[in-house]
């Protein structure tokens, strides 16, 4: 029996993986990728036998750019395409162990972009989304610098969510995984509400990494300094679970977004070594007030009955 539906899992297809590899010309998983050297990021059998016995997963794929290698849009977009069907297939191999996985677009190629979600994300149903990232190529401009609306339009219109995932701003000299991924997650959000995407697009659902980031512990701040109508707008994404524990943490985003717009989502593999925080991030969430149904939202029942 599935107990828990883990909507933000990552994978790192093996066969994209070698092919960028050989693209590249050199290993990519060095420097700031080095964390990537996890097993079970690539090997599916290794990953199969340490995912929670009682959880389903939905994979996306790690945050390994072609675009920081290679110019070429046709290469890049070929290779996004061959990695998101790589997932969809791992999920049809093993439907008991992973519920959907989640595309991944070349941000800096909008046409590419509707292309991957009219031909995979929106004829497949293995393909639950999209996922998009803070900055989005290699020179790293902010998605606001370039014309994504027709991106968003078309995930409001097809009605599957957008993942937001952060990564480094490679202009800051002082990034460390701990604060500025929350930190660019945060002006990712700031930037999705300023340019009024929840507005234009009513059914457009966003699901955020990381309990929605530095929102929560802000939300009086934006109240005073941006107003009431922009914090309303805030409360529009959805958040998962992905905090490596603090049960006040987790009660404080579910006080800002509400019951209904948090999921469970753990960043498994990845968090608390070896296999991921599933189990502290279960443990966790049942250690709040919550009641037995507001829990059962969190775990499985928001996926169906809000998003999917």
């Amino acid at each position: 029996m599935t107990n828990v539906i883990d909507v933000f899992t990552h994978f790192l297809p093996p066969k994209y993986l070698e092919t960028l590899r050989n693209l590249a010309g050199k290993d990519v998983l060095t420097g700031r990728n080095s964390w990537m050297n996890n097993i079970l990021l690539t090997n599916i059998e290794e990953r199969l036998g340490h995912i929670n016995q009682h959880s389903k997963e939905i994979i996306s794929n790690v945050s390994l750019f072609p675009e920081m290698y290679l110019s070429g849009k046709e290469q890049i977009l070929s290779l996004y395409k061959k990695a998101n069907l790589e997932l969809s297939e791992i999920v049809s191999l093993h439907s008991d162990r992973f519920l959907g996985c989640v595309a991944n677009i070349p941000l800096n190629d909008v046409d590419g972009a509707l292309e991957i979600i009219n031909e995979q994300v929106n004829q497949n149903d293995v393909i639950v989304g999209i996922q998009i990232y803070t900055p989005i190529d290699n020179e790293n401009k902010q998605y606001l610098e370039i014309n994504l609306d027709k991106v968003f339009e078309k995930m409001n219109e097809i009605g599957k969510p957008i993942w937001l995932h952060p990564i480094f701003n490679t202009d800051r000299l002082d990034n460390n995984i701990t604060f500025s991924w929350e930190y660019e997650l945060t002006l990712m959000m700031q930037s999705i509400i300023d340019k009024q995407y929840f507005n234009k697009y009513p059914d457009l659902k966003i699901i955020v990494h990381h309990a929605g980031a530095m929102v929560p512990y802000f939300a009086e701040r934006i109240r005073y300094i941006q107003g009431e109508n922009k914090l309303k707008s805030f409360q529009n994404f959805y958040v998962d679970t992905a905090l490596l524990g603090n049960t006040q943490a987790i009660e404080l985003a579910i006080s800002f977004f509400g019951i209904s717009h948090v999921l469970f989502g753990t960043d498994a593999p990845l968090g608390i070594l070896p296999f991921g925080p599933t189990d502290t991030i279960i443990k966790t969430i049942n250690e709040t007030r919550l009641s037995p149904s507001d829990k059962r939202k969190i775990f499985v029942d928001n996926w169906f009955t809000k998003i999917f």
